[in-house]
């Protein structure tokens, strides 16, 4: 398991008031200075750990309101509604938390996932990972290497945006699974259940990405390494594309796993969520997934779980229990 988990925060502050140059937990030289003003941030926003020899830093993108309903959509809404009770949460609209991954292995600098970004005005705490990046001190230009787990407007959207596609390496590899490059085509959304006006805008936002980036994407069919130690591998369910990304080294193993995961998953895995194209089918994924996750012990990190989304998976009798992992300062 991972020998440390270790919120940057307090070396990042340590160093600057040293006055020496500023380098992140991904050992990646910082080309301007964080943000100290005002201004600044007093929630973390980004989480860094080794897995054996590869580093790993966690990134908010902020949260995405989304209503209730669609996190169930084929649960009794009494049930759902006791479960958001038990945990706290608003009976009708809550906050779906949104992480990208940046992992480094070897002179390899590879994001997961680029959040929601900034043309979607109506969601103005989401899209925040472009100045997360840079608080953090990663140039975006050297950033080899993009996996998107799918092309959902919340997993692409950050390449859209001006301040990030106008630094980002001509040469920069972009790695996607051809049958998911292949759905949004012509996408069907027959057994989703989003609300009315998300299908559109998620069918705009993949053919800009599309046409954005054609010339730079890297497709796989079912599997590729993308670095030493670092694996694409698709899952299918949430999209015929989806996949997952699993880091290992050293023994020790860490899996991103994308839309596979959502909070209320680990209770109720059977649940459909309303952005699932293939709801029967997710269920599967979600259940495999939590499984090999409870039987290794591995680390896990998904896309939707609360920030920073880093523990490990137990089995609850019929269910799963979500098992966070303690901070290390």
């Amino acid at each position: 398991m991972s020998k440390s988990l270790n919120s940057p925060t307090n070396k990042y502050e340590t160093q600057q008031k040293r006055n020496s140059p500023l380098k992140t937990k991904m050992g990646i030289d910082n080309t301007s200075s964080p943000r100290r003003n005002g201004s600044e941030e007093l929630v973390p926003s980004r989480y860094a750990l080794r897995v054996g020899e590869i580093d790993v830093l966690v990134v908010s993108d902020g949260v995405l309101p989304l209503p209730t309903a669609t996190m169930a959509t084929n649960a009794d809404p009494a049930v759902r509604a006791a479960w958001l009770e038990g945990m706290f949460l608003p009976p009708d609209a809550f906050d779906w938390a949104l992480n990208v991954l940046v992992v480094r292995s070897g002179d390899q600098i590879i994001l997961v996932d680029a959040g929601l970004g900034g043309q979607f005005p109506g969601f103005p705490r989401a899209g925040q990972f472009p100045k997360r990046l840079e608080a953090a001190g990663i140039d975006l230009a050297s950033v080899t290497d993009v996996v998107i787990t799918h092309m959902h407007m919340d997993h692409v959207g950050g390449l859209l945006v001006d301040e990030v596609k106008n630094r980002l390496r001509p040469d920069l590899r972009i790695h996607v699974a051809a049958t998911e490059v292949d759905f949004w085509a012509s996408p069907d959304f027959s057994h989703t259940s989003m609300p009315n006006p998300v299908p559109d805008v998620l069918r705009v936002t993949a053919r800009q990405f599309l046409d954005e980036y054609h010339s730079n994407l890297r497709t796989f069919d079912e599997e590729y390494e993308v670095a030493p130690g670092v694996v694409v591998w698709r899952t299918g369910g949430h999209t015929p594309g989806h996949s997952v990304v699993r880091v290992t080294s050293g023994g020790e193993r860490l899996t991103f796993a994308g839309d596979a995961i959502f909070p209320v998953g680990f209770d109720h895995p059977e649940w459909h969520n309303g952005f699932e194209h293939d709801p029967e089918e997710s269920v599967r994924v979600r259940v495999r997934l939590l499984q090999e996750a409870a039987a290794t012990g591995e680390l896990l990190v998904a896309t939707h779980l609360p920030f920073p989304s880093v523990g490990r998976v137990a089995v609850e009798g019929d269910a799963f229990r979500w098992v966070a992992a303690f901070w290390d300062y």
